[in-house]
C-alpha cells in the first residue's frame, strides 16, 4: 500500500495503490491515478482501506456524515417529519462541515465543545445552543445503542439557558379579555375561552374532534396535535389524557355542538398559518390587559389552577407535563410556596401619634 507522486505535463500528481484480500481470501487491488494533492489522495488512501476493511468481515467506524445519514434513515420510523427536518438541516449545517470524513469513533468530547461554544453563531440564543447539543447527544447517544461507540462524547456538555419570564393573566384580566372578546364577536372568542378552560395547548386544540369530547362524564380526551410542518400527530409526550369539563367549558361546548362539524373548534386562517400569538398580542394592547401570547393561556390556566389549591399531581395530569420540575415552575410563579411567609418577620412599621411613638420594632405578643 503506498502514495507515490509522478509528473505529468509538467505538474505533480499523485498514485495510490492499495492491495489485500478479501474474507474468501481472493485477492484485491485498488489504483488511483490523477490525484491533485497529498491531502485528497489520504484520504482516497484511507476509503480504499476502509473497503478491503469491509470486504474482509471487518467492522468499520463509520464516518460522522455516514452516521448522520443512517441515523435519519432510522428516525423516519419513530419520529414526525419536522423533528427529521430539523436534525437533518441543523447538524448538517453546523456539524457535517467539521467533521466531515472523520469516523465518529475519533470525535472527543474537546470536539463537540468546541462546536457547540466556538463554531455555532454567536447570535444563535443559548435556546437554539441547547436544542442542537442535545440533537448531537442523540446522534452519538444511537452509536452507544447500537455498540459503535463505548460512549457518548456529548455527555457532560451543558448550556445553560436563563429562564423565560412567562406572561399570565390574573383572573380580572381574564375576565376582561373574554368580555371584550365576546362583545366584539371576535373571532377568536371561542378558541380563548377554550384554551383558558382546558389548559390545552393549540395544536391540541386545533386536532380536538367531537369524538373526543364526552359531554355525558364531563371529559375531554386529549390524543392528538397538530402541527403546520407535521399534519396531524401524537400529543407532545406522546401520550393521552382526560381534562375535566367545568360548568363554563360546558356551556361553550353545548354553543360549538350546535354547528355540528367534525372538530370542536373553527379553523381560523390566521389559526391555521400560526398568526394566533400575534392577534391575542394586538387584542390584549387594545383593551388594556397584559399583552400575552397565545400559549401563555396555558400558563394562566397553570397558575390559576395552582392559585386556587389544585394539587401538583392533578395539574401534571390535566395538562400533560410528564416532569414535575415543568409544573413546579408555574408553582413558583404564583409564589404559593413563600405566600404569607413575611407575615412572620417579628417587626412592623411604627405608629406614631404627633410627635410620640407608640409602638416600635417589634410585633411579637
Amino acid at each position: 500500500m503506498a502514495i507515490r507522486t509522478y509528473e505529468q505535463d509538467g505538474k505533480v500528481l499523485f498514485e495510490i495503490y492499495v492491495q489485500g484480500k478479501d474474507k474468501l481470501g481472493k485477492r484485491l487491488q485498488y489504483r488511483r491515478l490523477a490525484i491533485q494533492s497529498k491531502k485528497e489522495a489520504v484520504k482516497i488512501e484511507f476509503e480504499l482501506k476502509r473497503e478491503l476493511a469491509r470486504l474482509r468481515g471487518e467492522v468499520v467506524s463509520l464516518h460522522w456524515e455516514e452516521w448522520l445519514s443512517e441515523c435519519i434513515k432510522k428516525m423516519k420510523l419513530h419520529f414526525k417529519p419536522s423533528t427529521i427536518e430539523s436534525y437533518d438541516k441543523c447538524l448538517n449545517k453546523w456539524c457535517t462541515p467539521i467533521w466531515k470524513g472523520k469516523e465518529i469513533s475519533k470525535i472527543t468530547t474537546s470536539e463537540v465543545h468546541k462546536v457547540i461554544y466556538e463554531t455555532l453563531n454567536p447570535t444563535l440564543t443559548p435556546s437554539t445552543k441547547k436544542f442542537i447539543l442535545k440533537m448531537i447527544k442523540r446522534i452519538f447517544q444511537m452509536a452507544v445503542e447500537d455498540g459503535i461507540l463505548a460512549r457518548n462524547p456529548a455527555l457532560g456538555i451543558k448550556v445553560e439557558v436563563p429562564e423565560v419570564e412567562q406572561e399570565v393573566l390574573n383572573p380580572e384580566e381574564v375576565a376582561k379579555l373574554l368580555y371584550e372578546a365576546k362583545l366584539n364577536e371576535h373571532r377568536f372568542y371561542v378558541i380563548w375561552a377554550f384554551a383558558l378552560f382546558t389548559g390545552m395547548r393549540s395544536g391540541e386544540m386545533y386536532a380536538l374532534k367531537w369524538s373526543d369530547v364526552d359531554l355525558t362524564n364531563k371529559l375531554i380526551r386529549v390524543s392528538r396535535n397538530w402541527t403546520n410542518k407535521s399534519g396531524m400527530g401524537p400529543t407532545k409526550n406522546r401520550k393521552c389524557r382526560n381534562v375535566p369539563i367545568c360548568a363554563d367549558l360546558e356551556t361553550l361546548l353545548v354553543e360549538l355542538k350546535a354547528n355540528l362539524q367534525e372538530f370542536v373548534l373553527p379553523r381560523l386562517e390566521d389559526w391555521t398559518r400560526g398568526q394566533q400569538a400575534m392577534v391575542l398580542k394586538d387584542f390584549c394592547r387594545s383593551i388594556g390587559v397584559t399583552p400575552v401570547k397565545f400559549h401563555d393561556l396555558r400558563a394562566t390556566f397553570i397558575t390559576n389552577m395552582l392559585v386556587q389549591g389544585v394539587s401538583l399531581a392533578k395539574v401534571m395530569s390535566i395538562v400533560g407535563h410528564s416532569d414535575i420540575d415543568t409544573t413546579n415552575k408555574y408553582l413558583r410563579k404564583a409564589g404559593i410556596e413563600i405566600k404569607g411567609a413575611t407575615s412572620q418577620l417579628g417587626y412592623k412599621l411604627p405608629e406614631i401619634v404627633g410627635e410620640r411613638v407608640i409602638s416600635f420594632a417589634s410585633a411579637r405578643k
